[in-house]
């Protein structure tokens, strides 16, 4: 039996959205991997996928992430 439990990182006034339960949560009550955040409200972490999807659009269309072909830079070049 262990004498100490393991809390997870989080403090009360933080909000995360857990990816395991599909819910808001304070504190944070899951472990890091299952969840997204801090956030500063309740509202802001309902939203995390949303602002996930859109994240990932920008970051999906970024001329500045695709590697350009047959130009021969190399890594870590300015375009």
């Amino acid at each position: 039996m262990a004498l100490f439990k393991k809390r997870t990182a989080g403090k009360p006034g933080e909000w995360y959205y857990c990816l395991e339960h599909k819910k808001v949560e304070e504190g944070p009550e899951c472990p890091a991997k299952n969840r997204f955040g801090p956030y500063a409200s309740p509202e802001e972490a309902a939203h995390a996928m949303e602002t996930a999807r859109e994240r990932n659009l920008e970051w999906d269309t970024d001329p500045r992430w695709h590697e350009r072909s047959g130009e021969g830079e190399g890594e870590g070049d300015t375009p």
